[in-house]
């Protein structure tokens, strides 16, 4: 959503009307991407979304694991690989503690599967400890601190994963129990540093880290820490030169980086993960993929960035957020097809209730969101005393889409009086940092939070919610000061007639992956609808026919409609459209299909 200086529209329907724009678009870095070689519309989606970059283009165009840096140059990384390597060589038993959604259980299967497979760990010294998100909470929390504890054998090396950076006293209270800690994680660290009690904190935020990517998610920090305990445990002759390097697991890095929303725009690390790690995932040689596969259809093959983003990842997210992690851990590790299908059942299950709560949930937190937007709050924070706390981040987004606001959506947490929260973020503020200047503002207020520029989670005491308010709204006001918030669709602009063609889809594949500020190409024009019916199981979709200048293309309009609602336009009308294309594949053939974003019927 954006945030741009205009005068705010005057009625509260004109307020909520999301408006099509064109986006920004450097226009230097527009000339020297045609010098290179890449076609006008290639040059138009880099410099639509790469604002100021002055690296080289040739890593972002063409994603190669050769751009990947050593992970020495990651500050703390040999003292932590050489820990691992002696828990490895002596025995050791060894705790696995990551978070709970897609970057952590990720984390989890690459730290686990190179100590089992590659450096021969037995499956009873290693121990797995996923925190359950209701119950848990996030991070190295205090009842997965009891459960280590607990432990018999107890662990005397616990390594993490996406967490840990935030969380020295429950790691003082491991350190005192006689169990090393060693951290690896992508979070922004607390005012303070790294924890002081890990033995080794390995996050590429430290202030006294030299890898020249901070943007990396939580597995492939993981990956990167595991791959140099591996030279290190053949520099010790501790396992044989000939054992396989880490790269078979770039599957999962590649998902998690996807899942975790980290940044696809000038980051060429994450980039050539993702799209090696599609490569591998497309040989479908795990059955977690298989099953995958087969569930969404073989027209579904080639995976891409998406499929990760909104088939796998929803899935594997939604155990997390509803239940115990353990079934999505187990789908990806799933040794045969049969064993993922019936955890793939589990996590499918558990999405369609995501899909409902979700639903209600969303509808709730409109509601309250109205009397905030009449006052002109720069923020929307909603309260939902009955909604679940495994939703809140999916709410909020949905509110950031609507209203163009960053978005806090709050919620009871298992402690008495405490409310948990997720938030997400705009175009033009830095969540994390929002938030720090609130706890600065009012310490007692907002005494847990963590997360980044585009999304962040939350605790506090419910008592402090009036005080936490104030403190964020000021914090929100300073960073995006006088700025007008509206809903609106950024595009790259119209196409010709002519590109209305799978080669202008081919065109820009090429510049694949698309994610997080290296979004999908979206465009705008104008059609005439010649086709439409409602489709769907509550008739909330839209398929149409359009043409444009002599052009025929078939669309789908999903959300288009409330369930019973019908279309404000009929066949003959001219819509304005932002959509996407895509390959609709069917029985092995493909044809082109728009993806409408957001649509306008013009008088």
């Amino acid at each position: 959503m954006a945030v741009l200086e205009m005068t705010a529209p005057n009625s509260a329907a004109e307020r909520l009307r999301p408006r099509i724009l064109p986006r920004p678009r450097d226009e230097a870095l527009f000339a020297r991407a045609r010098a290179e070689g890449l076609t006008e519309l290639q040059a138009r989606i880099l410099a639509g979304r790469l604002a100021g970059y002055e690296g080289e283009l040739a890593p972002l165009v063409s994603p190669s694991l050769g751009c990947l840096e050593h992970p020495e140059r990651l500050a703390d990384a040999r003292r932590g690989a050489e820990r691992i390597a002696q828990a490895v060589a002596e025995g050791e038993h060894i705790g696995i503690l990551t978070d709970y959604d897609v970057d952590g259980i990720t984390s989890h299967v690459v730290i686990l599967r190179t100590l089992s497979e590659l450096f021969g760990v037995p499956g009873h010294k290693l121990h797995s400890l996923i925190g359950h998100r209701i119950n848990d909470g996030y991070g190295i929390s205090l009842p997965l601190v009891e459960r280590a504890l607990k432990l018999s054998p107890r662990p005397s090396l616990v390594i993490t994963a996406d967490c840990g950076s935030s969380d020295e006293p429950r790691i003082a209270r491991l350190k005192a129990a006689g169990i090393d800690v060693v951290v690896t994680d992508h979070h922004a660290l607390p005012l303070e540093g790294p924890p002081a009690s890990a033995y080794a904190c390995i996050n590429p935020t430290r202030d006294d880290c030299s890898y020249p990517d901070r943007t990396i998610a939580g597995c492939m920090v993981a990956w990167l820490m595991m791959s140099l305990a591996r030279s290190v445990l053949i520099e010790w002759g501790a396992i044989p030169a000939a054992t396989p390097k880490l790269s078979a697991w770039l599957s999962y890095v590649a998902l998690g980086t996807v899942a975790d929303c980290v940044s696809l725009g000038g980051s060429a690390a994450n980039r050539a993960v993702v799209t090696h790690g599609l490569k591998l995932i497309n040989r479908m040689d795990a059955a977690c993929w298989r099953a995958m596969a087969e569930r969404l259809g073989a027209d579904s093959v080639p995976f891409d960035a998406e499929t990760l983003a909104f088939q796998m990842g929803p899935r594997i997210n939604a155990r997390s957020r509803l239940d115990d992690p353990y079934a999505a851990l187990h789908y990806m590790l799933a040794a045969d097809d049969g064993m993922a299908r019936q955890h793939l059942d589990v996590l499918d299950q558990d999405n369609q209730s995501r899909k409902a709560i979700e639903a209600d949930m969303t509808e709730e937190a409109r509601r309250l969101a109205m009397p905030q937007l009449d006052k002109g709050v720069p923020a929307l924070v909603v309260f939902l005393e009955d909604g679940h706390a495994g939703v809140q981040g999916i709410v909020a987004s949905r509110l950031v889409q609507a209203f163009g606001r960053p978005t806090l959506v709050l919620t009871r947490a298992a402690a008495p009086g405490m409310l948990t929260g997720s938030g997400r973020s705009i175009e033009g503020l830095h969540l994390r940092e929002a938030l720090q200047r609130a706890h600065d503002l009012a310490p007692e207020a907002l005494p847990r939070f963590g997360g980044h520029r585009g999304a962040a989670g939350i605790g506090l005491p419910e008592t402090q919610l009036d005080t936490f308010l104030a403190a964020f709204q000021q914090a929100v006001g300073e960073q995006l000061g006088t700025r007008e918030l509206f809903p609106c669709v950024f595009t790259d602009g119209a196409l010709e007639t002519q590109q209305l063609a799978l080669a202008t889809l081919d065109e820009l594949e090429r510049l694949a992956p698309y994610g997080r500020e290296f979004d999908a190409p979206l465009f705008e024009g104008t059609f005439l609808v010649e086709q439409l019916r409602a489709v769907g199981a509550d008739g909330n979709h839209l398929m149409l026919g359009l043409s444009q200048g002599g052009v025929s293309v078939r669309a789908i309009w999903f959300r288009a409609l409330s369930p019973g609602e019908v279309p404000g336009f009929g066949l003959g009308a001219k819509l304005h459209c932002a959509f996407k294309l895509s390959r609709n594949r069917w029985k092995g053939r493909e044809s082109l299909q728009l993806m409408i974003e957001h649509a306008e019927a013009l008088t």
